[in-house]
């Protein structure tokens, strides 16, 4: 053995599965950044399809709970509790400060994963007295990330570090206060959760459902080739109300997006971003 996967996915072949996934199940994947996606879809082949690219195939077109499982784990799931704790600062003193005067909050979370950023909003919106006017959807294509989500469980392995992170992110008191411990997991106090709807939804396909003050989508567009990010943007535009925010992840920009003269930027570095009132 050298290490080297026994079969190599070709581009061709990509394009089946891809192919395959749109036609029978309806999950557009055509926009992805390829070489991300053939990366994920090259790891499943070398364990489930042993050589055998048409019965993989087959077992796609034909199996939808294992197209599920396949769609699920070709998905990119990598967040933490206050992840970027810099970032969380900027929404402390930049963002929510100018939402609090208003009578209702409501903030998307699009690409929510199994929810630890979401948790993070909901304590910093805690913190600042906000909680109890704010709702938030969180959202995910991710069926079995949403799943976990709903059910405010969290590994236990990495509480260290996500306490690191709250306290660096400007937590006022101590994270254990927000989170029931048991052997393995942490459960997130139910008052956290009870203003959060988890819903799943495709960037890719689904439309506007809402109109938002906030819209947190980080690192996800990383993942899309540039027109379907442009087309992203677009529709986080209309679903914005005039003057909310739009924050992107460290890497990610308006740059090639259409509708780039749409936002003023708030932080360059954090990648906040406020619709224009006109």
């Amino acid at each position: 053995m050298n290490g080297r996967p026994e079969f190599l996915v070709s581009e061709t072949e990509v394009n089946r599965i891809i192919d395959v996934l749109l036609k029978v199940h309806g999950i557009d994947f055509t926009g992805y950044s390829r070489a991300s996606f053939t990366r994920r879809v090259q790891r499943i082949v070398d364990r489930d399809a042993s050589g055998n690219f048409g019965a993989l195939l087959e077992r796609l077109s034909v199996n939808s709970n294992y197209a599920n499982l396949f769609i699920n784990e070709v998905m990119v799931n990598v967040t933490e509790m206050f992840r970027d704790p810099t970032f969380f600062h900027a929404l402390r003193a930049d963002v929510l400060p100018q939402l609090k005067n208003l009578d209702h909050i409501t903030i998307w979370h699009a690409g929510c994963s199994t929810g630890e950023e979401v948790f993070s909003m909901a304590i910093l919106l805690h913190e600042m007295g906000l909680l109890k006017k704010t709702r938030i959807v969180a959202t995910d294509l991710n069926s079995d990330a949403l799943q976990k989500a709903s059910k405010g469980v969290l590994p236990s392995k990495m509480i260290a570090e996500y306490e690191a992170n709250y306290l660096s992110a400007g937590g006022l008191g101590l994270l254990s206060d927000y989170y029931a411990a048991d052997f393995n997991s942490i459960t997130v106090n139910e008052f956290l959760r009870s203003n959060i709807q988890f819903k799943q939804h495709n960037l890719v396909s689904d439309g506007f459902f809402g109109a938002f003050d906030l819209i947190i989508c980080r690192n996800v567009l990383i993942y899309f080739q540039k027109p379907l990010q442009s087309s992203v943007v677009s529709l986080f535009k209309r679903s914005l109300n005039k003057n909310g925010y739009l924050c992107l992840g460290t890497k990610e920009s308006l740059l090639f997006a259409e509708d780039r003269f749409a936002f003023d930027e708030v932080d360059k570095r954090e990648k906040v971003f406020r619709k224009k009132g006109s």
